[in-house]
């Protein structure tokens, strides 16, 4: 998580059209038990997060009670237009149905703001210790990886622009020598995740 934080963080520094980040609205799509917000919560002005699962709300309330969560159909996502500055969709889209990407990217874009970005982090499915990793987690049985261009495609189809993607997770560890190979290496389509970036 650790990884994904610096990543996101990263993306935010690079659009200079953004506020600072303590300014910023951000929203976690499918955020599951809300893993990711002790890493994210106390930067951002508003930290928010929707997940498909009830019971996966109830224990990030629990967790995080200073992060807005709710529940949702899976469909419209339950915010008003240009709401968000940021968000991320982390290890999520592979889980939703192929038909229904468009939609999903769609609504991504609706609840951002004029130029504020979207992150999608993905599974890379060049890499074969990803594969393999999916393939033995029961929870990812439904699991349809995207690759990097698939995404930018999406990304592309639901109107975002200066679209960009990196690859990251080639080390198992993050300090300062990782760090520093991991940005050496963001080209290379062989990281374990790889993140897609679109700006609204």
């Amino acid at each position: 998580m650790r990884a994904k934080a610096r990543i996101l963080f990263e993306a935010i520094e690079t659009r200079p059209g953004l506020a600072a980040v303590d300014a910023l609205a951000y929203l976690d799509v499918g955020c599951g038990v809300g893993s990711f917000h002790p890493y994210v919560a106390g930067r951002f002005a508003q930290v928010s997060g929707c997940d498909v699962s009830g019971e996966s709300i109830e224990k990030a309330k629990a967790a995080n009670p200073e992060v807005a969560y709710q529940a949702y159909d899976g469909g419209r996502l339950p915010y008003g237009d240009r709401q968000f500055d940021v968000l991320t969709a982390i290890c999520v889209v592979h889980h939703v149905p192929p038909s229904d990407w468009p939609d999903f990217f769609s609504e991504l874009r609706r609840v951002l703001k004029p130029g504020g970005i979207a992150c999608i982090i993905e599974h890379n499915p060049f890499n074969p210790l990803t594969r393999l990793a999916v393939a033995r987690c029961p929870f990812d049985e439904d699991a349809v990886l995207l690759s990097p261009r698939r995404t930018r495609g999406l990304l592309a189809g639901a109107g975002f622009s200066a679209l960009s993607t990196r690859q990251f997770l080639f080390l198992p560890w993050e300090n300062r020598v990782a760090v520093a190979v991991e940005r050496a290496l963001a080209r290379v389509p062989l990281g374990a995740q790889y993140v897609a970036i679109g700006e609204a």
